[in-house]
């Protein structure tokens, strides 16, 4: 047979099996999306106008009156728009769409790759490309929103959106040649929706796949420099279409697949101890974060150590420090001071590496039991697959926590605190089923069956249990 016959017969085969789901509904929303990607630039456009609007413009409007609401006042709105819609709508999205909002809506990296264009294209320095930038970038942003405030005032979302906007902008200018090396390497939100694409129910896979593993490539046409014949991992796929051609042999097409597949087949789609690392580091900042705010323990520690400083005379621990960097609005009544903002920081990286070492020891534990009783591959191995059991509780625990304002309409429709409760719990308690669901996956993957699997299952459910209970207090204020 001549690679041509070869070729043609490899094409002939349907890359999606007729009848099914995948072929009624991926095939018509990959066409649609092919045959109208050229004006996705429209979208963009707007969505950056859009976010310029709601980041920027209640900067010059009057103070929003206490009694104001999303539906008559712009400031209220913006905020709800930001934390009641944008972020847990957009966690909730991957389970479905993937990266979905990258690659379409983003208004950060569409800016980014715009100025790109017009840059000066340097090559992308080692600095940048380290695996370890991305969750630096998400750690930094996320403790410097807490002090400075930004789910309460305006000008925090200015600094620390903008901001973020304008470094992307940068990055954009200056390194990549027509890629967007700030969605691939710095982007903190990216890394975060990354992760959870993983669990995502689509995926845009290699029609003609070549041996040798994922791969990074700043030639050919993906933005996010996946080597599109070797693409095994959905984190980096920003969902842009521009690898899709129906009537290529090769390149990419979109399929349908089971939400969590990915990740119950990890060892399939490059697994990687960097995102292992963000999913316990990520899920803790953001814990502290929160219960920072809400625990009376925290306002208790707060005191003894300012009056710590107080009896040895260190009165300028009670002084404020700069606005950019903790929150100084005293026409709102809030002044932080540096004792505020040393506590912030020090708590959340507290509660950041007690988290970590929670579920690592129980991974490494899960690990090692495994390899007892006769999983295959080494300990390393074992434990950065059954790391990312935890992905699906981790993001339902982030939806309820960072997004808590998505389910404030529920109040206003009728239901009562311990309704809403009750929904939270519940969505707590799906996610916490698929995490112990996907870890049986995997080590049924490393070669455990039957009764083999329950003790080495048995940490992985300590650690989804461990993770729900602190975020308890943040998600239900008890």
């Amino acid at each position: 047979m001549t690679r041509s016959q070869a070729a043609d017969r490899l094409a002939a085969i349907p890359i999606r099996v007729p009848g099914t789901l995948d072929a009624k509904m991926a095939g018509p929303v990959e066409a649609f999306f092919v045959r109208h990607r050229d004006r996705l630039v429209w979208l963009h456009a707007v969505m950056f106008l859009f976010f310029l609007a709601v980041i920027f413009l209640p900067l010059f409007l009057p103070e929003a009156p206490e009694n104001a609401t999303a539906l008559n006042n712009f400031t209220r709105f913006a905020n709800y728009a930001m934390w009641g819609l944008w972020f847990p709508l957009v966690f909730i999205s991957v389970i479905f769409t993937g990266r979905s909002w990258c690659g379409l809506l983003c208004p950060m990296g569409a800016a980014s790759e715009w100025a790109n264009k017009k840059g000066l294209q340097r090559p992308i320095p080692a600095w940048v490309r380290w695996e370890g930038t991305p969750i630096i970038s998400f750690l930094l942003i996320t403790i410097l929103g807490q002090t400075v405030g930004v789910r309460d005032h305006p000008e925090a979302v200015a600094e620390v959106f903008g901001g973020t906007l304008l470094l992307a902008i940068a990055l954009g200018f200056v390194y990549g040649r027509n890629k967007r090396a700030w969605c691939r390497h710095m982007c903190p939100i990216g890394l975060l929706l990354g992760v959870f694409s993983r669990i995502g129910a689509v995926q845009f896979a290699p029609k003609r796949k070549k041996a040798g593993g994922d791969r990074f490539t700043e030639k050919g046409v993906c933005p996010t420099m996946i080597d599109i014949p070797r693409k095994e991992e959905s984190r980096h796929c920003i969902e842009c279409f521009r690898c899709v051609n129906p009537q290529s042999q090769g390149g990419l097409y979109l399929r349908l697949r089971q939400p969590g597949e990915e990740i119950a087949q990890i060892r399939r789609h490059h697994p990687n101890p960097y995102e292992v690392l963000f999913l316990f580091l990520g899920t803790g900042i953001a814990l502290g974060g929160f219960l920072w705010l809400v625990l009376p323990q925290y306002q208790q520690l707060r005191q003894a150590v300012g009056s710590w400083f107080i009896e040895r005379d260190w009165y300028w621990i009670g002084e404020p420090g700069p606005w950019w960097l903790m929150s100084v609005h005293p026409e709102r009544r809030e002044v932080f001071n540096w004792l505020d903002f040393s506590m912030i920081v020090g708590f959340m990286l507290a509660v950041m590496v007690l988290l970590s070492l929670v579920l690592s020891l129980t991974t490494g534990l899960s690990a090692w039991l495994a390899g007892r009783l006769g999983a295959d591959r080494g300990l390393a191995s074992r434990f950065v697959e059954l790391g990312y059991q935890y992905a699906p509780v981790a993001m339902v625990s982030l939806v309820l926590g960072l997004g808590g304002e998505l389910f404030s309409p529920l109040t206003r429709l009728g239901l009562s605190a311990e309704m809403v409760g009750l929904v939270k719990g519940g969505l707590f308690t799906l996610g916490l089923l698929w995490s112990l669901y996907l870890g049986r996956r995997i080590l049924s993957n490393q070669g455990l069956q039957g009764a083999r699997l329950w003790l080495p299952l048995l940490p992985g459910v300590i650690g989804s249990i461990a993770v729900g209970l602190a975020w308890w207090p943040a998600v239900f204020g008890i």
